[in-house]
């Protein structure tokens, strides 16, 4: 009889147990955390750079933590990005440090990772206050202030022109934070100085895109003075209009990331700044984040609400 009730002991016990939501093995110390690092377009350069940044980390510290990375095949790959997610929680992963490619539309996939125990840690575009709001959910940001860094870049090029001067916006994907702060900070400066602003339009952070739009700007704006790329390769797109035009000389550009492609042109007067947010470091600052909320047992909710990051003004 005792035999028999110490067996239906042990039968409950396994009924709760399995009953519990799923625990990480790293949260019980049985091994080390894995760390998935979910990045936008691997096809820019500033990604590939946040992708060596993070695995040259991840190799310093092999003792500390695993990592996965995964990129999607361009800018507005939201669909795949989302599915990688999917596949991250599938995989049972400890944290997610993800760069989104939309602002609203990957917060469900953040809350149903979050549901299931995975700490959610956000870089280089902040999720939307809003929408993470409706879901009832806290994420960090960890990043740069990119409406300041706009200005910086803003500010030196209304140093070369003057007030009344026409100027364009080329605008990275619209429901992006980080491309509506640019724009921003563009504007801003641009305001200050008493220069026009005529047209703002999305070049979906890419160079092909950014030279299409490019091209159009000029040809419905002849006597524009400037373009002011949210990132380097829609600058790199801009570059390749101006010089199309055969305008190099008279429509100045900037751009923002500071990746290797531009520091020719910035040598060469094509492009006149961009900002540096320290693409390298940024997936790095994020890990660190996730790895110590995962150390301390930190609970989302309790993670603070931002951790800002430099970003500094790149010229010749």
């Amino acid at each position: 009889m005792t035999t028999r009730r110490h067996t239906l002991k042990l039968l409950a016990l396994a009924v709760a147990v399995g009953a519990l939501p799923f625990q990480h093995a790293s949260a019980a110390g049985n091994a080390k955390p894995k760390v998935a690092l979910v990045m936008k377009s691997l096809a820019n350069e500033f990604f590939r750079t946040m992708e060596d940044g993070a695995k040259a980390h991840q190799k310093q510290n092999a003792a500390k933590y695993d990592l996965v990375a995964n990129g999607i095949k361009d800018e507005t790959d939201t669909a795949g990005q989302i599915k990688i997610v999917e596949q991250m929680i599938a995989q049972r992963v400890d944290a997610i440090v993800i760069a989104p490619a939309d602002s609203k539309a990957l917060v469900p996939a953040m809350k149903n990772a979050i549901d299931k125990g995975i700490l959610v840690v956000n870089i280089d575009n902040r999720f939307d206050g809003a929408a993470l709001k409706e879901k009832n959910i806290s994420v960090p940001f960890v990043g740069p202030d990119n409406r300041a860094g706009a200005k910086l870049v803003g500010d030196h090029l209304a140093k070369q022109l003057k007030s009344g001067d026409k100027v364009g916006v080329i605008e990275g994907v619209s429901t992006t934070f980080n491309a509506q702060q640019r724009t921003l900070g563009f504007q801003d400066a641009m305001k200050a100085a008493g220069v026009q602003v005529v047209s703002v339009q999305s070049g979906q952070w890419e160079i092909e895109k950014g030279n299409t739009v490019a091209a159009a700007m000029l040809r419905e704006y002849p006597d524009l003075k400037a373009l002011l790329c949210g990132n380097d390769n829609m600058a790199l797109g801009a570059v390749a209009a101006v010089k199309s035009a055969g305008k190099t000389d008279k429509v100045k550009i900037v751009g923002y990331d500071n990746i290797s492609a531009v520091k020719p042109m910035l040598a060469n007067g094509r492009i006149v700044a961009t900002a540096d947010q320290y693409a390298a470091k940024q997936a790095v600052f994020g890990i660190e984040t996730a790895l110590k909320a995962l150390a301390d047992k930190t609970p989302q909710q309790s993670l603070p609400a931002s951790v800002q990051t430099a970003v500094d003004l790149v010229t010749k």
